[in-house]
């Protein structure tokens, strides 16, 4: 079995640009994206998926200065991207995170890694950590199967795609009580939400990674730094996208569960 971990990763923001090339205590977003990943045990390679648009270039030189692997996919189809670097690099498993969760729960992702060793689950997230703290894991298989079937092509929102546990092995893990903080904003979209990592880099101590646990011990401490990016906003699924979704799988079930059952029986 091979694992991979994906980071789905472009320099494409508006609201904040440049964002995952953004220092916090003299490293970039994405490097310490890529130093966590390092850290997460029994993962075979480690994969920043991009796209070959001039302007993410950066992200290429990032990931060969870091001596990881990149891969050059679509543009909009996220989930297009990550199974075709998912097939070339002949990727069973594999767990995942957007490159603008600088402080991604390295304990968690070794809990999914296990899991995906020993069991045979399609989708596994864990729930009630800090936005921008969980990873995922995914089937290969059940990628294939979701890219095959879609009815739509910009999935950069994509989870009402694979987490459909009449369709597919969902497993929810229940963060453990001192990581249970889903009010804790630690993602990267606003100017506030880098104030705020820039902040909790800057003033907590760590050695080479930030452990999530010491950033919820300070926030907790700490309430009105918690509230530097309390407005800001997640965005979400629209309404017509999330129901065109719902009409495709109502629709067309029994026509999935077949292409679903060709990819699992290879």
């Amino acid at each position: 079995m091979k694992i991979g971990f994906l980071i789905t990763a472009r320099l494409k923001s508006t609201r904040l640009p440049l964002k995952i090339i953004k220092e916090l205590n003299g490293k970039s977003v994405i490097e310490h994206i890529i130093e966590r990943a390092k850290q997460i045990q029994n993962i075979d390679k480690i994969v920043l998926c991009t796209s070959p648009d001039p302007q993410d270039k950066p992200l290429i030189e990032t990931s060969n200065n870091n001596k990881i692997q990149y891969f050059l996919g679509d543009k909009d189809d996220v989930l297009k991207r990550l199974n075709d670097a998912a097939t070339l690099h002949n990727l069973d498993y594999f767990l995942g995170i957007t490159a603008d969760n600088p402080l991604f729960s390295i304990h968690h992702s070794n809990i999914i890694s296990n899991k995906m060793r020993t069991n045979r689950y399609d989708f596994i997230k864990i729930a009630d950590l800090p936005l921008g703290a969980a990873t995922y894991g995914m089937n290969v298989k059940a990628l294939k199967t979701i890219c095959k079937v879609k009815n739509i092509v910009d999935t950069e929102i994509w989870g009402a795609l694979i987490d459909r546990p009449e369709l597919f092995d969902v497993l929810t893990i229940e963060s453990e009580p001192e990581y249970k903080r889903p009010n804790y904003r630690l993602t990267l979209d606003y100017p506030e939400d880098y104030e705020l990592l820039n902040h909790l880099y800057s003033n907590i101590s760590y050695s080479k990674t930030l452990p999530l646990i010491k950033v919820i011990n300070y926030l907790d401490k700490n309430p009105n730094i918690a509230k530097i990016n309390k407005d800001c906003i997640q965005l979400s699924l629209d309404k017509e996208i999330k129901d065109k979704i719902e009409r495709n799988f109502k629709n067309n079930e029994k026509k999935i569960l077949k292409i679903k059952k060709e990819f699992y029986e290879k």
